[in-house]
């Protein structure tokens, strides 16, 4: 009998921490998004920010400030702060604090900075912890040009019938989406492959870490059908996120977060990949509170 993927996957998880050893250790991660149209919210203008300052600060129930950690993001926007032992970070706030960038210019995307965020518990067993904060805003001094300055900007002009047989793609969801593995295997949801598709290798898409474990050749496509095994595990999840990050702009993950997690796992230990597929696994099944938005393409 077939055991259930989600019971295969608590397995090998019990197996790498029985290998690695009980060691407590805890890691926050998170992502800065340079909120171009100052909104407070992520739009398709916005993009991950090299070189933000971003510091965890913890206070007591005096106000007191008990522990302080800043960390700069990579060029793929991300942080990661790592702990001895099992601190309890869900009182903390993270935040924007400053920028490495000195070259100035719009790729520096100002000192400004939105709400702080608090870190959420995404994952705990033998003393090893997951904490995952939601994405920071850094803020340019001014809204882009072509950013609505109304609050309720006008819907844009109905588009004419397309050409006979020709499909328009759908939309990217502006609210928070998330489907499976399996329904990016479905032939009538194809039309949502977007940024990638089917015949695009692991290797492109991932980088130079991912094509030296997965090889050059493999394929998305294939990389989707990936059981039994911890790494194969994290490519299905990990390509899953990818696509859920393209098509809604709420998912967990911006696509260059997604990317790299996929690579920080694949440098680390067995249980690093474990723990990073099930934080992907988690994200791609709306973590019990987002649905899928898939509607058939047909």
């Amino acid at each position: 009998m077939e055991l259930p993927e989600k019971l295969l996957f608590a397995i090998f998880l019990i197996l790498s921490v029985a290998i690695d050893g009980t060691k407590a250790d805890t890691m926050l991660t998170g992502t800065v998004i340079c909120d171009q149209c100052k909104d407070g919210q992520r739009s398709l203008y916005d993009y991950p920010v090299n070189g933000a300052k971003v510091t965890l600060s913890c206070s007591d129930s005096n106000g007191q400030v008990t522990m302080s950690r800043e960390e700069t993001t990579n060029w793929f926007g991300s942080y990661t702060m790592r702990f001895d032992g099992a601190p309890d970070l869900g009182g903390c706030s993270a935040h924007v604090s400053g920028s490495n960038n000195r070259q100035g210019g719009p790729m520096s995307c100002g000192e400004g900075a939105g709400p702080a965020q608090n870190p959420r518990l995404m994952f705990r067993m033998f003393d090893m912890e997951m904490y995952a904060v939601d994405p920071l805003l850094a803020q340019p001094s001014q809204p882009m040009q072509y950013c609505s300055t109304s609050s309720n900007p006008s819907p844009p002009p109905p588009i004419s019938s397309p050409p006979p047989h020709f499909n328009l793609p759908p939309m990217i969801f502006p609210e928070a989406s998330a489907c499976p593995s399996q329904k990016w295997t479905m032939p009538e949801y194809e039309c949502y492959w977007r940024g990638v598709n089917r015949d695009t290798k692991v290797g492109v898409a991932f980088g130079m870490v991912a094509a030296r474990r997965y090889g050059t050749d493999m394929t998305l496509w294939y990389g989707l059908k990936g059981r039994g095994d911890p790494y194969r595990t994290l490519l299905r999840e990990g390509i899953t996120a990818l696509l859920n990050s393209y098509n809604s702009i709420q998912f967990s993950y911006h696509p260059l977060g997604v990317i790299t997690h996929m690579n920080y796992a694949l440098m680390g230990s067995t249980r690093d990949v474990l723990v990073t597929a099930y934080h992907f696994m988690r994200a791609n099944s709306g973590a019990g509170n987002v649905s899928c938005k898939f509607t058939s393409c047909n």
